[in-house]
């Protein structure tokens, strides 16, 4: 499975991504060397939003889909996923 995620960074900007698993790709994010070079000079970063996918094809569509929203539309994407 693929999943689709966006995180918060410390400087309150949104950050989405895909991966296979996103627990280990959150603690990259925080700690490793090898993080995004975007979360780097932001960290920590915060899970908001996870979506799954059946495969890389689509989680990627999403992504790309998701980072075409404006910050307003990412939040509003947030708010719907925690209830």
């Amino acid at each position: 499975m693929w999943f689709v995620y966006i995180v918060k960074c410390s400087d309150n900007t949104l950050y989405t991504g895909i991966s296979t698993n996103v627990e280990k790709r959150i603690h990259a994010h925080n700690t490793s060397k090898c993080g995004a070079k975007y979360t780097k000079s932001r960290r920590p970063v915060k899970l908001m939003y996870v979506d799954e996918y059946c495969t890389r094809s689509d989680a990627s569509k999403r992504e790309y889909s998701i980072k075409q929203l404006s910050r307003i539309e990412k939040y509003k994407l947030i708010k719907c996923y925690g209830k």
